[in-house]
């Protein structure tokens, strides 16, 4: 698969990414088993201490996941979240958001994946994935 190829199948299958789009992220890097993201900081991101949401990390990082691991499945074969695992390091003060994923294993039923999210030049997260294969009825393959 030429990466050309690669990223315009995974830019095909973001615009049914709505959450994603409707916190501000998009994908800006995509090679395989690897994926990039980033959100530039607004108000409605932030908790009450003024500094990213908690659960807006979090989802960067499952999102970086999931999609460094949708590229290394076949296309109409999807992946669900079974188990995420987020430390936080520190808070995320700043003006952007950068998410980096890539996929540790790719077996057939599970992947195993990790992901970084920094705040401007500071890591302020790690995280731990485990995406399923959801693969398409017999009746589409």
């Amino acid at each position: 698969m030429t990466t050309e190829s690669l990223e315009t199948r995974i830019r095909r299958k973001l615009t049914r990414q709505h959450f994603m789009h409707h916190i501000g992220a998009d994908l800006t890097r995509i090679e395989e088993g690897r994926v990039e993201a980033e959100l530039t900081l607004q108000q409605q991101h932030q908790q009450h201490g003024g500094f990213a949401h908690g659960g807006l990390v979090a989802t960067m990082a499952d999102l970086v996941a999931g999609f460094a691991a949708v590229t290394l499945v076949p296309d109409g074969t999807g992946l669900v979240t079974v188990e995420l695992k987020t430390s936080y390091l520190r808070p995320g003060v700043g003006q952007k958001l950068r998410a980096v994923g890539w996929v540790l294993k790719a077996g057939r039923r599970l992947h195993f994946c990790e992901a970084e999210v920094w705040c401007d030049s500071q890591l302020i997260a790690k995280a731990t994935a485990t995406m399923a294969v959801v693969e398409p009825p017999a009746a589409e393959q």
